[in-house]
């Protein structure tokens, strides 16, 4: 058997399961948090049509910058302050809907908001998952993660770009500068420089 198959079934098999807890706590969700949203906009004037798509755009938009921020992480970036402000602002405003129609006690008050939480916190578990098994993959072989992760020509030229002037930017005792500072210098993340330093080091940038 494959070592590296071997050693990736686990982690296919996490994936799978954390991704089935996902769909499952979705269903709740989708039951619970948005009658209580659809409730909520009712109660404050909107149209039956309003809050029947109240609930949808405010699910609709933390899906839209997790992912967002997941595909900036895939090419090394942050994933930008917007991206991040949605997410948090989306969450918020799902878990507020839910407190908000539940009865004025605590107990009931975490009851109404639990279904939101543990979406949001699943869902964002499951995206960590994603992001990590595709970093991973970067820093065990760059050359492999090009091939199966679809990174372009542009961005593979960018790296030997970096690695060539961090050779020319070497301090005066002969080091290179650190993957933070060559990150900084091509606008990239943190990782993305020190993978691109070790991928220079190994001699696989040219």
């Amino acid at each position: 058997m494959n070592p590296a198959t071997s050693a990736s079934s686990p982690d296919r098999w996490i994936r799978w399961t954390t991704t089935s807890s996902v769909v499952l706590v979705a269903g709740i969700a989708a039951v619970v948090s948005y009658r209580h949203m659809h409730t909520l906009a009712l109660r404050h004037g909107e149209s039956e049509l309003g809050a029947t798509l109240v609930p949808l755009a405010v699910d609709g938009m933390i899906v839209a910058s997790s992912m967002s921020i997941l595909l900036a992480s895939r090419y090394g970036r942050r994933g930008g302050a917007l991206p991040w402000l949605l997410l948090i602002v989306g969450s918020l405003a799902s878990l507020g809907a839910n407190v908000a129609v539940a009865d004025p006690t605590l107990i009931a008050r975490i009851i109404a908001a639990w279904p939101s939480f543990a979406l949001i916190g699943a869902y964002e578990m499951l995206m960590g998952q994603i992001r990590q098994h595709h970093t991973a993959g970067e820093m065990d072989s760059p050359r492999v993660a090009n091939e199966e992760h679809g990174v372009s020509d542009d961005l593979q030229d960018l790296r030997q770009t970096a690695w060539r002037w961090a050779q020319a930017n070497r301090s005066l005792d002969g080091s290179l500068p650190s993957g933070t500072v060559i990150a900084a210098q091509f606008s990239r993340s943190a990782r993305w420089g020190r993978w691109t330093k070790r991928a220079g080091v190994a001699g696989e940038l040219g």
